[in-house]
Formats: C-alpha cells, sequence, structure tokens
C-alpha cells in the first residue's frame, strides 16, 4: 500500500481503538469541547474516502436521501475530482438520518455546520483536533495511537482515506471494475464525469469494513 505524503493507513488495531475512544463512548474528557464534526468528520473520512476540506464543505444539497442509491456529492477539492459516493450502510447505523433531520429542525446548511473554517478551509482545524499541535494533544494522542511507527510512516486524519482506498481497490477487484475504484477516489484515470451504475459504486463501497457496531451519535450527544 502506498503512502499519501509519507502517511500510511491506520492498522485494525489501530482503528478499533479510534473509534472506541472517548468520542465514541460514554464519557466526556475533563474540558472537552464537544463539537458534532468531532464525532462525523473521522467516520466520514472512513466510509467515503473524502478529505477533510471535502467533507468540512458539504452542504445538506450534497447528501441525497432520496429513492435510490443514497449519495454525497463531493465536489470541492482543487486535485480530486467530484462524485457521488454512495452512502455506506453503517453511518446510517450511526444515526446519519437523525442527524441530517436535526440539521434540518435546527437551521444549518452545512454538514459539519460546527466545523470553522481557518484561511477558507476546514482541513486546518481538523488537522489539530485530531493530530495535535505543539504541547496540544490530539484525538490520536488521547487514544494512545502514535503520529509516526518505527518506520517514520504518518498516521493522521487523512490516513482514514487510505484505509478506503485499500478496501475500496479489493471490493472493485472482486467486481471486476476498476473504472468504479478510480471513480470514487476521485482519480483523473476515469476520465468521464459521472458513473452510470450506482448500485456498482454501492456494492464497491460496503467492501469497507465496520469497525464499531455500536457507534451512534444520539450516544454521542448523551455522554456525560
Amino acid at each position: 500500500m502506498k503512502t499519501h505524503l509519507g502517511r500510511r493507513p491506520f492498522s485494525a488495531m489501530e482503528l478499533h481503538t479510534l473509534f472506541s475512544g472517548y468520542v465514541y463512548g460514554d464519557e466526556k474528557q475533563p474540558r472537552e469541547q464537544a463539537k458534532h464534526w468531532h464525532f462525523w468528520l473521522p467516520l466520514l473520512a472512513y466510509y467515503t474516502g473524502g478529505f477533510s476540506d471535502e467533507l468540512g464543505s458539504l452542504t445538506l444539497e450534497d447528501v441525497h436521501l432520496g429513492t435510490g442509491t443514497a449519495y454525497l456529492h463531493v465536489h470541492t477539492h482543487g486535485k480530486i475530482k467530484a462524485r457521488k459516493i454512495p452512502i455506506h450502510p453503517h453511518l446510517f447505523s450511526c444515526g446519519l438520518h437523525e442527524y441530517v433531520q436535526w440539521l434540518k429542525d435546527h437551521g444549518h446548511q452545512r454538514l459539519l455546520f460546527d466545523l470553522p473554517a481557518k484561511s477558507g478551509r476546514y482541513s486546518e482545524k481538523a488537522r489539530i483536533w485530531f493530530s495535535g499541535e505543539g504541547e496540544r494533544a490530539g484525538y490520536l494522542q488521547k487514544c494512545a495511537l502514535p503520529t509516526v511507527d518505527q518506520h517514520g510512516h504518518k498516521t493522521a486524519l487523512s490516513s482514514l482515506r487510505l484505509n478506503f482506498e485499500q478496501q475500496v481497490r479489493i471490493s472493485a477487484m472482486q467486481l471486476g471494475s476498476k473504472a468504479g475504484f478510480c471513480y470514487l477516489l476521485g482519480l483523473k484515470e476515469y476520465p468521464q464525469r459521472e458513473f452510470a451504475d450506482m448500485r456498482l459504486l454501492q456494492k464497491i463501497v460496503r467492501g469497507v469494513r465496520v469497525v464499531n457496531t455500536h457507534t451512534h451519535w444520539q450516544r454521542f450527544c448523551n455522554r456525560h
């Protein structure tokens, strides 16, 4: 598996630790300033392969939950092509339907409405929260996960895209669809703007392994 900018995907054990940390448990950290995006951003990154800026820019108009295959329309990253990513069933198990309705009821337009932008980008705040900065510990450190392994390879929020890439590559190969893989990753190797067979894409995305079956947004909201 190639690294991205010196990064590597999380191991299976690291994923289990990450998605069983305090954000996905029942207790808040002391002085924690809980935000809804803390819960949703790692999940969306893992189950869609989207970058922080792409996911932070999603509006409710980009979330299609109607008839047919439910998908997210990701279309804001300058170097990655726009794409429609089928929503993994586990995101619904995590309470995505309820969360979207809550957003509508409260008049929010962005899916990750409480993730602020810095210098026009959402990735900066996400990076600091996830990986820390200086003496400030990030979510990784609070989960006792290293940011650099013994080989010098880093883990960061974008590592979750590598996990997505790793798993959809396998499921796409099993389904005989290299084109579907290239489309889901937003790669230029897929020249067309659209992918006609959304059901095939859905089958490919379902190849992403569920990490924690007990994860739910309402559980996050009810932490004490």
